[in-house]
């Protein structure tokens, strides 16, 4: 934007706003980069033209938490200018950004000449940006400690559950051993497959309350991973009379955690086999390649995502009308897509359905090893 259209200059009468425009310096920083450190001296109030700044404080060694951010046409700085304490957090560049920033001394000169009306626009913007801080910190701290709740409540279902799990494997092993034929086995292998899976999402659960997970990557076939997803969600589909298809190509080849990326999709499928109003829904998955990614669409024939929950449906406890569930289910989809390096997105129309694309880097033959576990943090 502008620099003469910016809002802190707005609040200045012409005479004012053309010498603060003067004395502005506009500097452009690359992502990650620190504008200033917590505990600095205060020197600049700064003007946000182009970008995102998000303010840091010091949570443990080495791990910062982000505690509030500044978008175009937002200011900051100004508590340090106005009362000459040393800055309270670090200011760090989130993607490329352009600032405009004004001395302490100069801004100090022109406020002490400035009207009334003028304090009055900047005091405003202060309480307002005081009571969004807040409410973020708050939201940060309530979320923290639900998922800490979350942790502990998965942590010893875990441990209660593994005991029958393993005395369901045991049995369903033993009923295979008896009665060798070819119905039993597939049946026997289901059962094993759904245990395992069962675990598996709980375990899911678990990493994302820790903040952290580990992925087995492997080259993996998308058409045979799908047909493995289909085979395990096939009695699900017909109880509850919905339609599922597959379009993939059968040379996409995609070097992933094959067991998070199922679970992935059972939680968008999950979620469009919930929201049908009626039997008669219909789900269709199909891949398709652009320069450098893979996409895996995700499309359904349901009432669409409310508007209500669209602009926050990847956060962590975000749910709408559902009787049952704990609302982490695409929050940990999209913490499964990020640690893969990829992207997810939909779009969404009320009453003809919603696309989920799940867009995953795409890894040349030679990139590919027979499986590699990397630790990777989560946001």
């Amino acid at each position: 934007m502008d620099l003469a259209s910016h809002r802190f200059i707005s609040y200045f009468d012409a005479p004012e706003a053309q010498q603060l425009c003067d004395l502005a310096v506009v500097e452009q920083f690359t992502d990650q980069s620190i504008i200033f450190e917590e505990g600095e001296d205060p020197s600049f109030l700064y003007l946000v033209l182009e970008g995102q700044v998000e303010f840091k404080k010091q949570a443990s060694l080495n791990q910062y938490q982000t505690v509030a951010v500044a978008k175009a046409n937002d200011f900051f700085g100004e508590f340090g200018v106005l009362d000459g304490q040393p800055r309270s957090a670090r200011a760090m560049a989130a993607g490329k950004i352009k600032l405009a920033k004004i001395s302490r001394p100069h801004l100090m000169e022109i406020l002490s000449n400035a009207k009334g009306k003028v304090i009055l626009n900047l005091f405003s913007y202060i309480i307002h940006h005081l009571r969004v801080t807040t409410n973020q910190y708050v939201n940060q701290l309530v979320r923290k400690e639900k998922m800490e709740l979350v942790g502990e409540m998965v942590n010893t279902i875990l441990h209660d559950f593994r005991s029958p799990f393993t005395g369901i494997q045991l049995s369903s092993a033993m009923l295979k051993e008896m009665h060798p034929d070819e119905e039993t086995e597939e049946w026997c292998d289901l059962i094993s497959m759904q245990i395992q899976r069962m675990l598996g999402m709980a375990e899911e659960v678990l990493e994302f309350a820790k903040g952290s997970t580990v992925l087995y990557r492997r080259p993996v076939y998308v058409a045979k991973m799908l047909e493995h997803f289909e085979k395990l969600n096939r009695v699900y589909f017909q109880s509850t009379q919905v339609e599922f298809s597959v379009k993939a190509d059968d040379d996409c080849i995609i070097y992933v955690d094959e067991n998070k990326l199922i679970r992935v999709f059972q939680n968008l499928v999950g979620n469009a086999v919930e929201a049908f109003e009626k039997p008669g829904g219909k789900i269709v998955i199909t891949t398709s390649k652009t320069p450098g990614w893979v996409t895996i669409a995700i499309a359904d024939n349901g009432p669409g995502i409310p508007e209500a929950i669209r602009e926050h449906l990847f956060d962590a406890f975000v749910t709408y009308g559902k009787r049952s569930g704990t609302g982490l289910g695409t929050a940990i989809a999209k913490s499964i897509i990020d640690a893969h390096g990829g992207k997810i997105e939909f779009k969404s129309i009320a009453h003809e359905g919603t696309t989920f694309y799940i867009l995953l880097p795409e890894t040349q033959p030679q990139e590919m090893l027979e499986e590699v576990a990397e630790e990777v943090k989560l946001h």
